[in-house]
């Protein structure tokens, strides 16, 4: 989700400071119907009970539990073993040093790293086995994608519209960094070291059009569709329908991460939420920022949506949605929304948020 920042000395922060409650889960409440009657004890029919009742447990899928919480990492060994940089030489490592900088960016002990945020005050509501369940029967990457991204897990090759895989430009993460089926993404990173992470994979950070293109796009060369999943928008659909649950407070750096909440959900976990091309949660769970060329200067652009769109959707051209509490901050988010918010020359860009993450992107030779 995107929202105008709070200046507070080199960091930009959103202002998001409006107390919401969830939405309840579980049963709906009793609607005042007379219970049933009490079924009446036959002892003739225990073995048959016992039977049709060992029938269907058999028969029934195993449940899926897990702990959502217990996803998210606490350490920052934990972190780090989420993703690999590519190989390098003994020279290119002494003036690079790659694990210096990735042990200085990552960690779980504040916003001046990338994390999945303050575990203390997050919620997760989906377990990693819920959603690895979720996804089961769902081819992620075929071989010969794989193939065409240079053996680069997780990502699949797109095309301009007329075109077809043979004509791919360029490939893409299918998941939010760290590009992982069923981890939860990463938030507090400031883009130009977004950027340094995606060049030590071998990638690069995404740009607007690509993004735009992988969301929007038919790999078979249909009409474009306005959102990823459809023409029409759908808070179901993503990890859009989600509300603050406390004040967040954006005085400076600290308060936000002691109050801002990063309730976001394992990347796959809305199995619908996906585009044509494959690309899953390009509307919902963590915005993203991009890269945009202007000129002969590269800025950077902010893409997507967060967990907690609902309290902004709308349509294109259309008022807010009655939901909307901030009706003057709402905004539509669809695939061909390009918002010039939080605008910094890319190298120089400091803007982190508690739900802004990023995702990668890689050239076809």
């Amino acid at each position: 989700m995107l929202l105008r920042p709070l200046s507070i000395g080199s960091c930009f922060l959103f202002a998001a400071t409006v107390l919401l409650s969830c939405r309840p889960n579980g049963p709906a409440p009793h609607d005042g119907a007379p219970p049933s009657p009490a079924p009446t004890y036959d002892a003739s029919a225990d073995a048959v009970d016992a039977a049709t009742t060992a029938l269907l447990d058999a028969a029934a899928p195993e449940p899926v539990a897990g702990d959502p919480m217990a996803n998210q990492k606490d350490t920052q060994d934990g972190l780090l073993s989420l993703f690999a940089i590519k190989p390098f030489t003994e020279e290119e490592k002494a003036r690079i040093h790659p694990d210096l900088f990735l042990h200085r960016m990552f960690d779980v002990t504040g916003p001046s790293h990338a994390n999945q945020g303050n575990k203390e005050i997050a919620q997760h509501k989906i377990s990693k086995e819920q959603c690895l369940a979720g996804l089961k029967g769902i081819t992620l990457q075929t071989p010969e994608q794989k193939e065409k991204c240079g053996g680069a897990e997780n990502m699949v090759p797109v095309w301009q519209k007329g075109k077809d895989g043979k004509d791919a430009w360029f490939c893409v993460d299918i998941f939010e960094f760290p590009n992982k089926a069923c981890e939860l993404p990463m938030v507090w990173t400031q883009p130009p070291l977004a950027k340094k992470v995606c060049e030590l994979q071998g990638k690069r950070l995404c740009s607007d059009i690509e993004w735009n293109m992988a969301c929007r796009g038919d790999p078979a060369g249909g009409p474009d569709q306005r959102y990823a999943y459809g023409d029409k928008l759908d808070l179901e659909i993503c990890h859009t329908n989600l509300r603050h649950r406390q004040p967040c407070v954006v005085q400076n750096s600290g308060t936000t991460w002691k109050t801002c909440t990063t309730d976001t959900e394992p990347s796959g976990a809305y199995p619908k939420c996906r585009s044509r091309f494959g690309v899953f949660d390009q509307h919902g769970n963590v915005a993203e920022v991009m890269m945009r060329r202007e000129g002969d200067k590269i800025f950077t652009q902010l893409k997507g949506s967060a967990w907690f769109y609902v309290e902004l959707a709308k349509e294109p051209k259309e008022p807010p949605f009655p939901t909307t509490t901030n009706k003057a901050g709402a905004y539509n988010d669809d695939c061909n929304f390009d918002p010039r918010w939080h605008v910094e020359e890319l190298e120089k860009a400091m803007h982190v948020n508690y739900h802004l993450g990023f995702r990668c992107c890689k050239t076809i030779p």
